[in-house]
């Protein structure tokens, strides 16, 4: 009787990408299985026109509620871009610390890129419109249709996130390292 190996066990990553706002925060869960992305889910967390506390609050709250029920295993968000009012930026700011804060409370790993990195990651440069990603990240989950532009940037930084990590994965693989920004 031959001796067969198991088949490899291919792991499977569940990515929440965080798009931070403080009206309108967007959430997208992807599953990575090898080279292929699944659409979980997307949503937007709406906070309503309360006092900042209470806004902070929901988003909490409720990305907790989508991270207990979707059990994501990373989490990749947006960086904060400095607005033209400092004000605004400040604001969006703690938004996104109420996102990071759900996260790691959660106890998960938060990776985190600029806008131009999710655009050129997914779109391929990185001035891309609104309804670009939106097209690029139907497309590349094989939507029906094309989620709201606060989901689409949520699970086009899902993707950019599984991207980037397979990437580093193979380079880490090869021998070579990164250092000061160089490959070697």
């Amino acid at each position: 009787m031959a001796v067969s190996s198991p088949a490899p066990t291919v792991l499977v990553r569940r990515i929440l990408g965080i798009d931070p706002g403080l009206r309108s925060t967007g959430f997208g869960v992807i599953s990575v299985a090898g080279n292929t992305l699944l659409f979980v889910t997307c949503g937007c967390i709406r906070t309503g026109a309360n006092e900042l506390p209470l806004r902070l609050e929901v988003i909490l709250r409720d990305l907790g509620d989508v991270i207990a029920r979707y059990q994501p295993t990373e989490v990749a968000i947006e960086k904060v871009f400095v607005n033209v009012n400092p004000q605004s930026t400040l604001l969006l700011g703690q938004a996104r610390g109420a996102a990071i804060s759900a996260a790691v409370l959660a106890a998960l790993p938060v990776n985190e890129y600029t806008a131009l990195q999710v655009k050129q990651a997914v779109v391929g440069h990185g001035k891309a419109a609104k309804e670009q990603v939106q097209d690029m990240v139907r497309r590349l989950l094989k939507l029906h249709g094309a989620p709201s532009p606060d989901a689409a940037d949520a699970l086009a930084c899902a993707i950019t996130h599984a991207h980037t990590a397979q990437g580093l994965a193979r380079l880490r693989g090869s021998g070579k390292r990164i250092r000061r920004g160089r490959l070697v």
